[in-house]
């Protein structure tokens, strides 16, 4: 374990410093490694409002920050579990879209994407939201649901941009309040519509 430990240590260190300070956003996926519990390793999506959320540590800022500072907050954050301090790891697994570039007398936008959101929900409509955002943090951004909404049979529609043929994935919501966990991870694309039915009689 010490000479696979030392290995390890060796590999991250030598890794480029582009990549060290590398700077993390909102829409970027990364893969966090804890060397002494492997029950911990996983993907983690860096939220809209710029954090992470991982075991043991709860909510940890990522959004500004390089991939040594998020892997030195995470140690402080969850070592108290630990007999000794934990050799965690993180590398960018995936990159969201940068800002575009400047151009003179105009200002940096980044790209978004939009999403739109019909029948019973509070504000039916469209919203741009940044690459990466999944399913439940864009019903987060939408506003919420009526009183009449069917929360057992929301809808995501979402048509392929080369056949013109639109998927419908039905997804109870009301099991998910109640403590029930989505089979994958649904993250959203451009164009994507959550269609909210209204309620039947009883339902």
């Amino acid at each position: 374990m010490r000479q696979l430990l030392f290995v390890l240590v060796s590999l991250w260190a030598c890794l480029p410093a582009m990549a060290q300070d590398f700077q993390i956003s909102a829409g970027d996926v990364l893969s966090i490694e804890v060397l002494q519990d492997p029950t911990l390793n996983r993907d983690v999506l860096v939220l809209p409002d710029g954090s992470i959320n991982f075991p043991f540590a709860g909510s940890v800022r990522a959004s500004g920050q390089t991939v040594a500072q998020v892997q030195q907050s995470l140690t402080g954050a969850i070592a108290s579990n630990f007999a000794a301090p934990p050799n965690v790891f993180v590398t960018v697994r995936q990159t969201a879209e940068r800002p575009a570039p400047r151009v003179t007398g105009g200002p940096v936008r980044a790209r978004t994407i939009e999403v739109y959101f019909m029948g019973e929900v509070a504000n039916p409509g469209g919203i741009e939201i940044p690459p990466g955002t999944t399913f439940l943090q864009a019903l987060a951004l939408g506003g919420g649901f009526t009183d009449f909404a069917a929360l057992r049979r929301v809808q995501l529609r979402r048509t392929d941009p080369m056949t013109g043929q639109q998927s419908v994935v039905e997804i109870n919501y009301r099991a998910i309040e109640n403590g029930a966990s989505l089979n994958r991870d649904i993250t959203m694309a451009d164009g994507d519509i959550i269609l909210v039915p209204e309620r039947r009689l009883f339902e």
